[in-house]
This record gives C-alpha cells, sequence and structure tokens, in this order.
C-alpha cells in the first residue's frame, strides 16, 4: 500500500486516520506513507515506512515495478462530497480508495524518551495555554498577489480582537504559548512558539487550556484526544473538524461577499479581501462565547 499525500502538515495529520483505516481493510499490508511531513508519522504503529517527497530514489523499482501494490494518490479536495460539506475529509478520503471508514481519527505517537526531552527542555511553571491565531503557508500571499495575506487571512485566521480578548483574560494565570511563524502577527503577554512538530504536539499534549483555528494544531489537538476551544470561519467542522472539540462556528454573514472568482469553492482560504463578508470585522465572533468555552474545557490527562 502506497499512500501519497499533497498538501499542508494539518493534512498529514488527519491521513493518519486513513493510515489506521488501511491497517483495519488490510492488516497484512505493508503501508508505505509519502509526504512532506514525515515527522507526523514517526512511531506510528500502521505505517511501516515513510518518505519524503523528493527523496525517494529509485522508489518505482523497489515498491511499484512488478510488485503486488495499490496506489493511493488521489486528492480528496477535489470530491464532490468534500466541497459540498457532506462528510468529513477522512470519511472521503477513505471512500475514494475503497476502504470502509468505521470512524477512524487521527493518531500521534509521542515516546517516552520524546516525552522526557521535551519536559526538560521546556521548563514552564504556570500552567500552559496554547493559541493559534493564524494559518497557511508562508507563500500564500503570492496566490492572491495581497502582501498582508501572509499575516492574516479573514477565512481561517482568529481576528485580533478575539485574540487580544483572549490574552486579556487568561494571560496572568496561564503561560500562553503562542503557535506563529515569525512572519506573523505577535501579541504581549504571549510567547513565540515554533519549533519542531513532535515539540508542538508535546506542548498541546502538555497543556490545560487550547484556543485554536482551523489548522494544523486543532487537528495535532483531537489525535492527543486534548478537548480545546476551535474557531471556524470559511471552512466546516463537519469536513474537518471533531467532536472531542468545541467547534465555534462564525456568526451569519452581515454583507454581501464579492464571489465573482469563486469557482468549485465559495471562499478562497486565504481570505481574498472582497470575499470578506461581513460589514465589521466585530461581527463575526461574540467574545463572551469563546471565553466561556475556554474556562469550561474538560480537563485531561
Amino acid at each position: 500500500m502506497i499512500f501519497s499525500i499533497q498538501g499542508g502538515i494539518g493534512k498529514s495529520v488527519m491521513a493518519t486516520a486513513v493510515c489506521k483505516a488501511v491497517k483495519n481493510n488490510y492488516p497484512n499490508s505493508n503501508l508505505i506513507v509519502v509526504t512532506g511531513y514525515p515527522e507526523v508519522f514517526v512511531n506510528n504503529p500502521n505505517v511501516d515506512m515513510v518518505f519524503s517527497h523528493g527523496q525517494e530514489s529509485y522508489f518505482y523499482t523497489k515498491y511499484v515495478e512488478g510488485k503486488d501494490v495499490k496506489i493511493m494518490a488521489n486528492e480528496p479536495y477535489n470530491i464532490t462530497e468534500h466541497l459540498l460539506f457532506k462528510e468529513h475529509t477522512i470519511e472521503t478520503w477513505c471512500k475514494m480508495n475503497g476502504l470502509v471508514y468505521s470512524g477512524e481519527q487521527p493518531e500521534i505517537v509521542i515516546n517516552q524518551r520524546e516525552a522526557t526531552y521535551f519536559m526538560n527542555k521546556y521548563e514552564i511553571e504556570k500552567p500552559i495555554m496554547i493559541l493559534q491565531t493564524n494559518g497557511g503557508a508562508p507563500t500564500q500571499d503570492t496566490v492572491q498577489m495581497n502582501p498582508l495575506a501572509v499575516k492574516y487571512s479573514w477565512a481561517r485566521d482568529m481576528p485580533k480582537y478575539v485574540a487580544e480578548a483572549v490574552i486579556e483574560t487568561f494571560h496572568q494565570k496561564y503561560h500562553i504559548l503562542h503557535l506563529r511563524r515569525e512572519d506573523q502577527f505577535s501579541y504581549e503577554n504571549t510567547t513565540h512558539f515554533s519549533d519542531s512538530f513532535k515539540s508542538v504536539a508535546f506542548m498541546i499534549l502538555r497543556s490545560e487550556k487550547r484556543v485554536l483555528i482551523d489548522s494544523f494544531a486543532q487537528h495535532t489537538a483531537a489525535a492527543l484526544q486534548k478537548p480545546s476551544s476551535v474557531l471556524w470561519i470559511a471552512n466546516k467542522p463537519n469536513v474537518f473538524g471533531y467532536n472531542i472539540h468545541d467547534n465555534i462556528v462564525a456568526n451569519p454573514e452581515t454583507a454581501k461577499p464579492d464571489l465573482r472568482f469563486s469557482f468549485l469553492s465559495k471562499y478562497n482560504i486565504t481570505g481574498a479581501p472582497n470575499e470578506f463578508p461581513y460589514n465589521d470585522e466585530r461581527d463575526m465572533f461574540h467574545v463572551d462565547r469563546i471565553i466561556d468555552s475556554i474556562i469550561n474545557q474538560p480537563p485531561t490527562l
């Protein structure tokens, strides 16, 4: 079984659920994953080998030519059920590859030595809150030729007024680790955190509170069984989210968006300014709803 995954790190985290479905459907198979983020699959009991894109030396000769092989390299984001928000991406991914989907969920494995290493590396006394306000690739501004898009996408990212309210409410009790790239917005009373995927996963596992957006951290939190408060704008939680989280969907739109350039999906996830469907950014979320969600997050081990 060869499973080739295109896309970002969150998509690879989702793909770990498909790997579980592969082994449930083909328990005697040898599963090879090819991805841009091999660290996501390290120690995964369902994956036999993992390769990075571009490092598959003699791959065809070794694993395809003359072999009893099934190749899964198709794109779930182009399927009708996905584009029309009819089912979760994991289910779509399984169905399009002939796999029976039995509710498999993502899984990230952090072994004991990794946990000990990261615990010693990050000595933090206060309870930890994980905050992710922005997502996307560093090159997303080139998609719409908007120099600000790399820092903020209204279609996915946390509005500034929401982030500031969360930080103001919780920074005295919690050490707030802000997951972000160097080129993204920073906030006072937070600590910039950008390290390897496994280190981020460990800090999510160790955290007491998590306030996230539709990005890789919410997939990782679900994989680690850490309930989180997750904000949704353009995308839908029934397609990318998980029931373990409190999924907070943006308020109904208050303005008519310009959809001249929309093709198979309504909004460009990079946040095209002309598509903004609100009169004012503050129409998007009720801050009190988000604060209550954070306060009421169930405790986990």
